[in-house]
């Protein structure tokens, strides 16, 4: 037999003695709550940042939930509040979560994960502007964030990268010139790739068939290649290649994948689509006596921050 749901009220009482009892005492300490209002305690504004922040309802939805428990609100004063409530968070984060990890990292490096998105208003046809989006990667904060036309693709030129960045971007990022610009500016970049987007070349100046190079690559297997990128009239850098071929099971659903979203745009997808569909290939200008392989693999593969940030955004 199905038991029935527990009951929301019991929920988050049972939550907050989970909690340290500092937890909304801090709630004044950081100014998140000031005076009783419509919200009438720190327990209750830690319940809008929970109905918010951990179910992931709207400001909508919260600002209805917040009528039925307590007081009528709009999402717009929920907004409010909720905007004073970061620091607390961020604080009371900091005391519930280990971060020996994060303290083992060189201090000058600042991990950034670059991602973009298109907005689309009520009644739009089409893409109406487009949103370049940089966010720290450890402290989960935004960096800079900036709004152009449908016609300004994405770039790593948009952000401001500088000494000790590592810029961390799905393959449509990986292109040569901005590369080479973003090297310049003394950041690094580690890129998920596309060989088709992104020739490489060895120290003969000649360009690199990874085909040819990785065709013996047993599968779930790991390969570093180093090679140069090159950008005409910028000259090159040099970087890695961190080559990991998938299972066997693993890349025949990537390429079945491929075939499928092929067959929706209404054409074929080419051979060589579907061979690199089961490789994972990351190029990197950070030298592999700094990060290794497996380490820059794993970097990657925590992006994923900024694509809930941006479907909050956009909710929003």
């Amino acid at each position: 037999m199905q038991l029935p749901p527990p009951d929301p009220d019991t929920l988050f009482e049972d939550l907050l003695q989970d909690l340290s009892p500092e937890t909304t005492a801090m709630a004044r300490e950081f100014t998140a709550f000031v005076r009783a209002k419509k919200v009438k305690t720190p327990q209750q504004l830690l319940r809008l940042v929970f109905l918010y922040g951990g179910l992931d309802q709207s400001l909508r939805e919260t600002a209805a939930d917040c009528t039925l428990l307590y007081e009528t609100m709009t999402d717009s004063s929920i907004a409010e509040r909720l905007a004073a409530c970061r620091p607390w968070v961020q604080a009371v984060l900091a005391k519930m979560l280990h971060t020996n990890a994060v303290a083992t990292l060189p201090a000058p490096w600042r991990f950034l994960v670059i991602d973009g998105s298109h907005v689309q208003g009520p009644g739009a046809q089409g893409t109406q502007y487009r949103l370049h989006i940089c966010m720290d990667l450890v402290q989960l904060q935004c960096v800079s964030m900036t709004v152009t036309d449908q016609h300004t693709g994405e770039s790593l030129v948009h952000f401001p990268l500088g000494p000790g960045d590592i810029a961390l971007a799905d393959r449509g990022y990986a292109y040569a010139t901005p590369i080479v610009e973003t090297v310049r500016k003394q950041a690094d970049v580690i890129l998920r790739m596309s060989p088709a987007h992104l020739p490489v070349y060895g120290g003969d100046g000649e360009r690199v068939d990874l085909m040819q190079v990785l065709r013996e690559q047993p599968w779930e297997t790991s390969r570093t290649i180093d090679v140069r990128v090159q950008a005409p009239s910028l000259g090159e850098v040099r970087g890695s290649i961190h080559a990991y071929r998938l299972s066997e099971e693993q890349a025949n659903m990537a390429r079945q994948r491929s075939r499928t979203q092929s067959r929706k745009k209404g054409h074929t997808p080419k051979d060589t689509t579907l061979c690199w569909a089961g490789w994972v290939l990351v190029f990197t200008t950070v030298a592999p006596s700094l990060l290794a392989a497996e380490t820059i693999s794993a970097v990657y593969r925590v992006r994923w921050p900024i694509e809930i940030a941006i479907k909050r955004w956009k909710r929003v």
